[in-house]
């Protein structure tokens, strides 16, 4: 028996000595944080799958970043693609990564157009509600900075949670993804995709109201990232992203700020106190895709891959700096 254990201990040991060599440890140093799937964080009705990414040493009190993948994606691949995780080591916070199922959409999309999907209490909303709730209560997390972003089906997932679960969330980031309530205003989840619905923006923010009843504020603000070449959601649906919550906001549809960031048109629209209320950023040339800007400068986060698209902007860098996340 002692033999056996010593052969076990100088194993270990030559095990670890391989890895120092190799570059793989760092003496004095613990080993990067790993993506680890999470079970049993609620009734589940949606029958999504959690993902989540903690830093090592992540203190308490620190925020948690929620984000979904786009269709044909998975949690692990936009998390690293988008720069999401590498931003949460840079900046020290936690992200969550709710998965969709092939049993539940074909090509791995979140069903925000399914009205038993987007709704407050059912489907996948309150699925991904539990996750917030199990992922604040294990990290210890700040309740009061919780934010939610997504690509294409999962920027429509995003919209979903501002609306019915607006108190769980800080602010929402959408890239190329749709108002909330656009595939019921269109007829269509294609229509509303490809063509737009035709609301007001009372009518856009009546629809984010209905889904919070009696919900009177404070509402998430908007970050909102739409390729002008985008063929799969027309850009339309930034312009009605930004009627829909600026309606909510109350403020006006007039942009307070136009300018350039990074070469590609910005707006800001404020609040009667001043605040920023919404945030867009329209991607000249850019077809159907997550903004990234791969590289170890200040501002770069992200790696190209198919629906993730160098542009020499990283979309989760500029949202994490208008959140306050980093400097």
């Amino acid at each position: 028996m002692t033999q056996t254990r010593a052969a076990r201990r100088i194993t270990v040991l030559a095990t670890l000595l391989v890895a120092l060599l190799a570059g793989f440890l760092t003496p004095g140093r613990a080993a990067a944080a790993s993506l680890q799937e999470v079970t049993g964080f609620g009734s589940n009705p949606g029958a999504l799958r959690m993902f989540r990414y903690v830093p090592d040493g992540l203190p308490a009190g620190r925020p948690v970043v929620v984000a979904m993948h786009g269709c044909t994606q998975n949690a692990s691949g936009y998390g690293t693609g988008s720069g999401w995780t590498q931003l949460a080591d840079r900046w020290g916070f936690s992200v969550v990564l709710p998965q969709q199922q092939s049993a539940n959409n074909g090509s791995s999309c979140f069903n925000w157009f399914q009205s038993g999907d987007m709704a407050r209490g059912q489907g996948e909303a309150a699925s991904v509600a539990q996750m917030v709730d199990r992922q604040l209560a294990d990290v210890g997390g700040d309740g009061s900075r919780v934010y939610v972003t997504g690509l294409s089906a999962g920027g429509a997932m995003t919209a979903v949670m501002m609306a019915a679960y607006p108190e769980k969330f800080k602010a929402g980031g959408i890239v190329a993804g749709l108002p909330y309530g656009c595939a019921q205003a269109a007829g269509s989840p294609y229509v509303c995709m490809y063509v737009g619905a035709a609301q007001t923006p009372d009518q856009w923010g009546d629809r984010v109201r209905a889904a919070r009843p009696g919900y009177t504020g404070p509402w998430p603000t908007l970050v909102a990232f739409q390729g002008t070449a985008d063929y799969t959601v027309k850009p339309v649906n930034m312009t009605d992203l930004v009627k829909q919550w600026a309606d909510v906001h109350g403020t006006d549809q007039s942009a307070d700020v136009s300018d350039t960031v990074a070469g590609y048109p910005h707006q800001v629209f404020r609040d009667s106190g001043g605040n920023t209320a919404v945030e867009t950023y329209s991607i000249t040339g850019m077809g159907h895709g997550q903004p990234v800007d791969p590289g170890s400068g200040a501002e770069q986060c992200g790696s190209a891959g198919a629906y993730i698209l160098d542009v020499d902007l990283c979309a989760a860098y500029r949202m994490g700096r208008a959140w306050g996340l980093g400097g």
